[in-house]
């Protein structure tokens, strides 16, 4: 909300510049002004939110359908990790310590297409807090 002074400096200007005009200015023209700054900056306030929620929205369905495109990719590797469990913990940690070579293989050769899976990852877990947590926790 503005101040008395700038308010004043406000009604000052104008009033120099209405001087000059010929068309008589209703005496409440400086609050109909700042009304309208207001609604102003509402209106935008209020398009960054709609923004920022759309953002939220297309990082969820993003995040969606990597999960989809990951239990397509890898069917047979999720089913077994659900048969895995049936194992005992020593050998499914035994069996992930023998896939960490293969994996750092993968990875060093299509190392473009995993960043850009971190990065669409990270974009979603920002999008989600910033759908989810409050303002008041967030640091300045």
């Amino acid at each position: 909300m503005p101040t008395d002074k700038s308010q004043d400096k406000l009604d000052e200007i104008l009033g120099q510049v209405l001087r000059t005009h010929s068309e008589p200015v209703p005496t409440d023209f400086t609050a109909l002004v700042i009304k309208e700054i207001e609604q102003a900056r509402q209106q935008e306030i209020l398009e960054q939110v709609v923004l920022q929620e759309r953002l939220t929205l297309a990082g969820c369905i993003t995040f969606g359908l990597a999960v989809i495109v990951a239990a397509l990719v890898f069917p047979a590797r999720i089913v077994a990790v659900f048969q895995s469990y049936t194992e005992s913990l020593t050998e499914q940690f035994s069996s992930l310590l023998g896939e960490i070579p293969q994996a750092v293989e993968t990875v060093s050769t299509d190392w473009q297409f995993y960043t850009i899976l971190a990065l669409v990852l990270l974009f979603t877990i920002g999008s989600l807090v910033e759908l989810f947590v409050d303002d008041s926790l967030r640091v300045a």
